[in-house]
């Protein structure tokens, strides 16, 4: 049969799954230019408006022109340079812990923190709506992998009771990045100190966005001291790029030590860290920009409900619109771009089956006007097109 590759794509594209990258020409912000249009942006993750940010732009330039634009080599070797050292410090006081560590970006930060704390004879246990990097990494760690019911404290539980493994980790996002919804992180330490268990918690939808100081979901529910391995990424709220894990000494140590994806790759470039440090001070300061966030939010969900669309439960600004069948979801799309709107429409198998969706997100950036923009949009695309929403 030899790889058959025609015959994938082909069944992608008549399944309405095919994907393609659209090609900007323009820098991540409230508009987006795409095949020489300007259209308003509702699909970044950039929450706080920051991607952009001139101050932390000229921290970028300015540490470029002192350090370079490239580490050059791996952090144990040679590549681990002041700003790196300094982003992880303020990293693990900003999120309460002792240490962190910093890594090229959130799939390589879970990969590396799994394989390094769990193998054979160890059990994962993952929520089974969690990112694609930690499904990846339960695997890949050796480690017998369970999934629960998404935040479903009582089947994690009853899984965990029934396990006579060495290690348990549960593994959970602190919010979901296709449904937007946050993990009951509390009833899941309640059965992870039960049965002796670790939680580790991927937050890179979280962090920058919840807590009134940005800190995050453990912040956000009160559970900072209770968690045993934070993941933050750095390339959302924080509007720049790479990851960190943070936790105890003997955390940091065991992920220096035996994380591959840190040992064997090259650091990220110094400027970058630099430049995070300064979204991170902003972060933490401009609290109006998580209140103008919220508001964004509230404004959007008491209009599309007025319209008749089904939002998920989401008080984040992850704002999935769920629409039902690919083709659909693909058409609604379209109709919103014919408009100016940019918003992509979310399939299989990132969604469940049935589950196509658009998934709208807001930025500090956006304003009131644009909100409404979006919500006269989605009424046409109901009376202009018959388009019937999803209840």
């Amino acid at each position: 049969m030899g790889f058959d590759l025609r015959a994938r794509l082909a069944e992608r594209r008549a399944q309405h799954r095919y994907r393609t990258p659209p090609l900007m020409h323009s820098s991540c912000g409230r508009t987006a230019v795409v095949d020489g249009r300007e259209f308003l942006n509702f699909c970044s993750n950039d929450y706080l408006g920051l991607a952009g940010d001139p101050r932390i732009v000229a921290a970028f330039r300015d540490a470029a022109d002192q350090w370079g634009v490239g580490s050059g080599a791996s952090h144990l070797v040679c590549g681990h340079q002041s700003p790196h050292q300094a982003l992880e410090e303020a990293l693990a006081e900003h999120c309460g812990r002792k240490r962190a560590l910093l890594f090229s970006n959130g799939y390589m930060a879970n990969l590396g923190a799994v394989t390094a704390l769990v193998g054979r004879g160890d059990a994962v246990f993952q929520d089974r709506l969690n990112h694609a990097s930690l499904l990846d990494a339960g695997q890949l760690s050796g480690a017998r992998s369970r999934r629960f019911a998404h935040n479903q404290p009582d089947a994690l539980a009853s899984l965990l009771a029934r396990s006579d493994a060495a290690r348990k980790l549960v593994i959970t996002d602190g919010v979901f990045s296709m449904d937007g919804d946050e993990a009951p992180l509390p009833a899941y330490l309640d059965a992870c100190e039960a049965h002796d268990a670790w939680l580790m918690v991927d937050d890179a939808h979280g962090l920058g966005v919840l807590d009134g100081a940005g800190r995050g979901s453990l912040w956000h529910q009160g559970v900072q001291d209770r968690v045993p391995v934070y993941m933050g990424t750095l390339g959302k709220a924080l509007g720049t790029a790479g990851a960190f894990v943070a936790g105890s000494d003997e955390l940091i140590e065991t992920l220096i030590q035996f994380a591959r994806t840190y040992v064997y790759t090259t650091a990220m470039p110094a400027a970058v860290a630099a430049a995070t440090l300064a979204s991170l001070d902003i972060v933490r300061r401009e609290s109006w920009r998580r209140e103008k966030l919220t508001a964004l939010v509230q404004r959007f969900r008491r209009g599309a409900a007025e319209l008749g669309y089904a939002l998920m439960d989401s008080k984040t600004p992850i704002q999935p619109l769920l629409v039902g069948e690919d083709a659909d979801a693909l058409a609604l799309s379209r109709r919103l771009r014919d408009n100016g709107l940019l918003i992509s429409a979310i399939r299989p198998p990132t969604v469940p089956e049935g589950q196509a969706r658009l998934r709208i997100t807001f930025s500090a950036a956006h304003e009131e006007a644009d909100v409404d923009r979006l919500l006269m949009s989605l009424e046409a695309a109901c009376t202009q097109h018959a388009y019937t929403p999803a209840r």
